[in-house]
Order: structure tokens, then C-alpha cells, then sequence
């Protein structure tokens, strides 16, 4: 998801489409908000999206900033919270 540029298309109102691309294959394609998953934690190390490449099965994890946290929780993406034990 080379940045995140945002939602690029919607099928009906659950069905939020995130256009994404693979570090490894380089394959570019969109994946729907079930297939992303977002952890939030204490700081921009701890935050960040996943999924797994469609073309070469790759597991994918890249930093989330703000506004892709912004753009993946408004989509539906299932979203955990970490929580710090201080």
C-alpha cells in the first residue's frame, strides 16, 4: 500500500475497497477491509497495517501514520489496540 492514497472504490456501503501493492512481488492490487488488519500501539514503531499479497502469499507489514489510520478504521478494518503496562 504504497502510501495509502485512500479509498478508491466502493462496491456498496460495507464493501470498502483499499488499493495496496506488495513490497516483494511488486503486484498491485485492491484488497477489501477483511483482509487488512491494523494494529495501534503507543507509538509510530508500534502502529501498523497488514495483509497478506494475493499474488506471492507474502505476509505484509507496513507503519501506519495518522491519516492511514484515519482512512483504515473508517473502512472497516478490524483494528487492536495496544495496550502498555507501565
Amino acid at each position: 500500500m504504497a502510501g495509502l492514497p485512500g479509498v478508491p472504490a466502493q462496491a456498496g456501503p460495507a464493501s470498502v475497497l483499499f488499493t495496496a501493492a506488495c513490497p516483494d512481488c511488486r503486484a498491485r492490487f485492491e484488497l477489501a477491509a477483511g483482509a487488512l488488519r491494523l494494529v495501534i500501539g503507543a507509538s509510530d514503531r508500534t502502529t501498523f497495517y497488514s495483509f497478506t499479497c494475493p499474488e506471492c502469499e507474502v505476509s505484509v507489514r507496513k507503519p501506519a501514520g495518522e491519516r492511514i489510520v484515519e482512512l483504515l478504521t473508517g473502512g472497516g478494518v478490524r483494528t487492536l489496540r495496544l495496550h502498555s503496562t507501565v
